[in-house]
């Protein structure tokens, strides 16, 4: 285990990682953790969550609350019930933004108020400020707590979280997430946690359409998928365009010699002409050519074709330098 003395270490240019704590640290066993949103995810944190204390949680489905209830979770009958007895801190894992907004809102309103409400529903980061901004009128520490991963981590109690909020938000939070956690990534204000899991989960998504597009002409071209998969899984394959051009070219706004965006767009023109050919339809991969043709009319076909990242440094006012 690191020093705990010692600041969090930091993975390349990004958020401090925050090692998992050991049970006695900062935990206090006599509390009650209250989950609202008893789906498989939370139903999964609220019985890694029983391991080291009372639980007890509330969902609007009768079946989610019996399975619950088997699982050896205190269930209530309605969301007020989780405030009678005192829940020292509410967890929301709920599936749609306006349900977390609504819930803050009603536990903003009990008599008996937690001290921490935790957001770990996949919401917008304006959803998240809206929430803290409710939280903070009562004077409720709030963070927005993003999952990484899945089910079978969650209900092991080794879960990544990206976290958000206010110093003493997080603060308060952290005892509690330890627990639970193989990895908390402090990522800032409020809302940043939601916004970091968005778009991861979108670049997991939109890279998942271009990965089948590519698995489809691979079978047209009678290629097996296993053999794919081993070419994309090279140094030089699938993690080439994060690893170099986005964690070094980028980051140094270094354009010079490389693969140029000419050639990239010429590869991108014989990709979609194969495409056609074979009868492939191509979705993500015909979207992603229209960023080449815009460099290739800026004069930039010369650079490498990590400086396509200059076009929305100037669409979005911002600099990947810094």
């Amino acid at each position: 285990m690191p020093d705990r003395h010692r600041s969090p270490p930091r993975l390349g240019h990004g958020a401090p990682l925050i090692s998992r704590k050991t049970r006695n640290e900062g935990e206090t066993m006599a509390d009650q953790i209250g989950i609202v949103g008893l789906g498989n995810a939370g139903l999964a944190v609220a019985t890694a969550l029983s391991n080291h204390g009372p639980v007890a949680g509330f969902d609007m489905s009768p079946e989610r609350r019996k399975l619950a209830g088997e699982a050896g979770i205190r269930v209530e009958e309605t969301l007020a019930g989780l405030g009678t007895p005192y829940c020292s801190a509410i967890l929301l894992s709920l599936p749609k933004p306006e349900a977390s907004l609504n819930v803050v809102e009603e536990v903003c309103g009990w008599n008996e108020r937690p001290g921490l409400i935790v957001e770990t529903s996949t919401v917008t980061p304006d959803t998240a400020k809206r929430s803290a901004a409710f939280c903070a009128a009562e004077g409720i520490a709030y963070v927005d707590a993003a999952i990484a991963g899945g089910v079978a981590s969650m209900a092991a109690g080794e879960i990544t979280f990206f976290l958000g909020g206010d110093e003493n938000s997080k603060a308060a939070a952290k005892p509690l997430l330890n627990r639970i956690a193989a990895q908390i990534f402090d990522l800032g204000p409020v809302g940043a946690g939601m916004g970091t899991k968005v778009v991861n989960n979108g670049v997991m998504h939109a890279v998942m359409i271009v990965l089948i597009e590519a698995f489809a002409m691979a079978r047209k071209l009678d290629v097996p998928s296993e053999t794919l998969i081993q070419i994309l899984n090279r140094e030089e394959g699938l993690l080439r365009p994060l690893l170099h051009r986005v964690g070094e070219r980028m980051r140094d706004g270094d354009y010079s010699a490389g693969m140029s965006v000419s050639n990239a767009r010429k590869d991108s023109v014989l990709a979609l002409e194969t495409a056609q050919q074979l009868g492939v339809p191509l979705f993500a991969t015909l979207a992603s050519h229209t960023p080449y043709e815009i460099a290739e009319s800026k004069g930039m076909g010369s650079q490498d074709y990590a400086a396509l990242a200059r076009l929305w440094e100037d669409w979005c006012e911002i600099d990947f330098n810094h």
